[in-house]
């Protein structure tokens, strides 16, 4: 499905789509408003967002805008205070754990081992969907053996999880979640805190992983690494998805100057021709 952006002096236009779509995108959010127990504030306010099957998406903004909430409401963690969530064509609230379990793969920003595990013990607690109370099975072991191939960590299977680099560590879990056999994979920042070779490295991975038909949303603050590998992006503001579309469509300079408060200036990237985010030109050189 075609994205249609939306840009209107930052104030989003009412979606005219209805909930049930032919073509059961992995993702519909439909005027959704949250707002947290005992706090006056809604931190989303009528967003709506369609992420289609085996697509990539990318959500951006400030922080603070809501982009974390978002990936809790689409994971059912959390409830819409109004407007509906629905995943593959269900709402997210009629599908219990275990089965959405087995749709969605979640990697959250931080993830701390409190034990000694290896690298193939982190793997392996990914199959807990397809497990209920019995023991992994030689099927579970070569799953999960797979997913560490696929995320080319298998030469780290006997590694203590906490002795591996950062880089490292995002590969392990990336794999752990893959041992969930999702359909769909939200990721919270997984470029956070990696060097430029690792981030590299991350969304190549996901490039790949998309390439055999996973749907991804990823929250990022990189908006160059969005445009690069997201043929899809939605900018948020004040709990608002303000734009959305493709990468040329959303990364504006008026847009992008708008919502982040600075003078951000828009090129065209030399080797793909696509959007390219400078910073401000510094006050000293402006003089």
């Amino acid at each position: 499905m075609a994205a249609k952006v939306r840009i209107s002096g930052l104030t989003p236009r009412p979606a005219r789509r209805t909930l049930q779509s032919v073509d059961a995108p992995a993702y519909i959010a439909q005027d959704v408003h949250f707002t947290y127990p005992g706090t006056p504030t809604p931190v989303l306010s009528g967003v709506d967002l369609e992420l289609p099957a085996g697509g990539c998406g990318a959500l951006l903004g400030p922080n603070g805008c809501g982009k974390s909430t978002l990936l809790r409401l689409l994971l059912g963690r959390l409830a819409p205070s109004r407007g509906e969530v629905r995943l593959f064509g269900r709402a997210v609230k009629g599908i219990d754990g275990p089965e959405r379990a087995r749709l969605v793969g979640y990697l959250p920003q931080e993830v701390t081992a409190a034990y000694a595990f290896t690298v193939e013990e982190v793997v392996l607690m990914g199959r807990w969907p397809h497990l209920g109370l019995g023991l992994e099975t030689p099927h579970d072991h070569d799953v999960a053996r797979d997913c560490l191939a696929r995320t080319d960590t298998t030469a780290l299977a006997g590694r203590a999880f906490g002795t591996l680099s950062g880089g490292e560590k995002q590969r392990v879990l990336l794999a752990s979640v893959l041992a969930q056999e999702p359909r769909v994979l939200l990721l919270d920042e997984p470029t956070a805190a990696l060097d430029i070779h690792h981030q590299h490295e991350v969304m190549e991975l996901l490039t790949r992983l998309r390439s055999e038909g996973l749907a991804l949303c990823v929250v990022t603050h990189d908006l160059n690494l969005a445009a690069r590998y997201c043929p899809l992006l939605w900018l948020l503001h004040g709990g608002r998805v303000v734009a959305s579309g493709t990468p040329a469509e959303v990364l504006s300079s008026e847009a992008l100057s708008a919502v982040y408060g600075e003078r951000l200036r828009v090129v065209a990237d030399p080797d793909t021709g696509g959007p390219l985010v400078l910073p401000p030109v510094p006050s000293e050189v402006a003089s």
